[in-house]
């Protein structure tokens, strides 16, 4: 979270008062994130995972968040940052064996090794992971995600559910996400038979109707590679007769694209393309 200033002020109350100024950020509700595109919660997931290693790697060493729930966190600019840090330990539990090391959750429990010098090894990182599978990974990443980005996925959610062998920040960080990141980006399909007439510098500006998931309330906006996957989009809804290539792209560089019920009135836009459905 960014800090933009601090001062101390005393007072006959409550002294060595520390008043900080910080970025605005929106609050995070768990509903509203999952009526959201899958792109956008995996934009999420992935600022979080970043989290996850820095508090893992931090200059102070591994730090856990003793209350780590959605209401410690806001949205800023699609990505997500913690905002309260009261509950932050630095403190990796001592220990004489392994017992000593157990970690108790309402869904499960995990006992991690006693180290030669009587800590927990990796406490705080793993109580982090756990947390963020049980919060979050667990319902932002695996609903609605594309088919083909499914087993990976799923590689991703029972690493941090299961505490196994790629239980860790770092391998989130550098293996799974920029791999999902890197399949969802490049997705290629097959172009379909339907035969769409190409209308340059034109856009639709009615005929909205409503899809799910959707970047606007009111209409259909979704996320394409190419004009290829447009088409399959189209095809996949009976009432849509067209579509609006946008100059906009996503923030994994995906082009956004309206999709229309119809093409009666057609107006000059020098930043769109326009497809029209060709019928017999």
């Amino acid at each position: 979270f960014q800090l933009y200033g601090y001062c101390y002020q005393d007072s006959n109350d409550i002294p060595d008062t520390l008043t900080t100024i910080t970025e605005l950020g929106s609050p995070l509700e768990m509903i509203q994130l999952l009526q959201t595109s899958w792109e956008d919660r995996f934009r999420i997931c992935l600022s979080l995972v970043r989290l996850l290693h820095y508090l893992a790697h931090s200059p102070l060493g591994s730090v856990t968040l003793l209350d780590f729930r959605p209401r410690q966190f806001v949205i800023v600019d699609g990505e997500l940052k913690v905002t309260d840090l009261d509950d932050a330990s630095i403190e990796e539990s001592s220990c004489t064996s392994n017992s000593d090391c157990f970690m108790e959750f309402p869904a499960r429990n995990f006992t991690l090794p006693c180290s030669v010098e009587g800590r927990c090894q990796n406490m705080n990182e793993k109580r982090n992971l756990y947390n963020a599978y049980r919060f979050f990974f667990t319902y932002l990443l695996p609903h609605s995600a594309p088919s083909s980005l499914r087993p990976l996925l799923d590689k991703i959610v029972n690493a941090t559910g299961n505490h196994n062998k790629h239980g860790n920040a770092k391998y989130l960080l550098f293996y799974p996400s920029p791999s999902v990141n890197s399949e969802f980006t490049q997705k290629c399909v097959k172009s379909a038979n339907t035969q769409y007439r190409r209308v340059p510098e034109a856009f639709i500006p009615d005929e909205n109707y409503r899809c799910w998931p959707s970047y606007h309330h009111k209409g259909c906006l979704l996320s394409v590679f190419d004009v290829n996957e447009a088409i399959e989009i189209c095809d996949s809804y009976s009432q849509c007769k067209a579509f609006v290539l946008t100059n906009q792209t996503t923030w994994t560089g995906r082009q956004l694209v309206f999709f229309k019920m119809a093409s009666n009135h057609i107006v000059p836009d020098p930043n769109k393309i326009t497809y029209v459905k060709v019928t017999d």
